[in-house]
């Protein structure tokens, strides 16, 4: 599954939790429901049910894919506004093109992560290349949504396009699990995301029977989302399975284990590691845009209808030569 891995994950620095640090418990574990976004693909939504003061900073999840696509069947969104907040694109296996209003974008792949902050609004449009439409092929991968605070809402939006290569490799103890700081920092090790909202985003390969203890800022709250295998969660041992979400309650370290036995498809326990510094502001969330009031959420649709938030640009969809 993850493009980005080390042979050996001993050559890495190694992270563990302190012997005082309090577990966190587990609080709950769901299952994230089916269904489609955009044009049609599958996805998963993985904090769907989970009462917000757990999830606080983070608003929404979607695990997209895994899917392998005939010729002719990969699929994307169409062109849509966003305001109030930051979408969060990780592409695991596959490719994806972005563009927006105005005039950024570009192309992600394996491994590679976009980090959009809308803020006071833009429209945008992510699809897969013609090139992947054409052929076919495996995709996978994630978009987190993460809320701005008030000050930052409207503030002028911003892309980070974050290569695979850039992330920060991190292993425990013993070598049994690669570590991937996508964003914030995980015991001194700082990920290459910068964010407005202070939180870490890491994506963890664990190996069968591995355990990772890691060290957890206690101001955060923990989230650990499985992309695919079985395992347990906390000190407790909660089973936890692909498409499952656990919540974690207040403490300095959060333990994630991976079980003996794992299935053919999915040799190891593959999960994505979340936390963030709860912004505790009114939210008012209507599809994709994310404020702190109504009437904010009431302006924020004026101003899209009217053209506030950019045009799409007249040549998109066009080949070259084209009619």
């Amino acid at each position: 599954m993850p493009a980005v891995t080390v042979e050996n994950p001993l050559t890495l620095p190694r992270v563990t939790a302190p012997a005082d640090a309090v577990a966190r418990p587990v609080l709950a574990v769901t299952t994230a429901p089916s269904g489609f976004e955009g044009e049609g693909f599958p996805v998963r939504r993985a904090f769907a049910g989970i009462n917000y003061k757990y999830l606080d900073p983070f608003i929404m999840m979607d695990q997209m894919g895994e899917v392998e696509y005939a010729p002719g069947e990969p699929k994307g969104t169409p062109w849509h506004p966003h305001r109030g907040f930051e979408t969060v694109t990780y592409i695991i296996d596959g490719i994806f093109d972005h563009q927006d209003s105005n005039g950024g974008g570009g192309t992600i792949t394996n491994g590679d992560t976009q980090w959009m902050t809308a803020g006071s609004g833009l429209l945008h449009i992510e699809a897969p290349p013609e090139s992947l439409v054409m052929s076919g092929g495996l995709f996978h991968g994630l978009q987190l949504w993460v809320n701005l605070p008030a000050k930052d809402k409207m503030m002028p939006p911003r892309y980070q396009d974050i290569r695979g290569g850039s992330v920060q490799l991190l292993s425990t103890p013993d070598g049994g699990a690669l570590l991937r700081v996508i964003a914030g920092e995980l015991d001194g090790h700082q990920g290459p995301g910068i964010t407005h909202t202070p939180i870490t985003m890491i994506h963890a390969t664990v190996a069968p029977g591995a355990e990772v203890t890691l060290p957890w800022r206690e101001d955060f709250n923990g989230l650990a989302y499985v992309l695919a295998g079985r395992g347990t969660v906390g000190a407790e041992r909660r089973p936890v399975a692909t498409g499952q979400t656990a919540v974690f309650g207040s403490g300095g370290s959060l333990t994630v284990r991976a079980d003996e036995k794992q299935d053919s498809n999915t040799p190891d326990l593959e999960v994505v590691l979340l936390g963030g510094q709860p912004i505790r502001e009114p939210m008012a969330h209507y599809g994709p845009f994310v404020m702190n009031t109504r009437e904010e959420l009431q302006q924020a649709f004026e101003d899209f209808q009217k053209g506030r938030l950019g045009t799409i640009p007249a040549v998109h969809g066009m080949s070259e030569g084209g009619l």
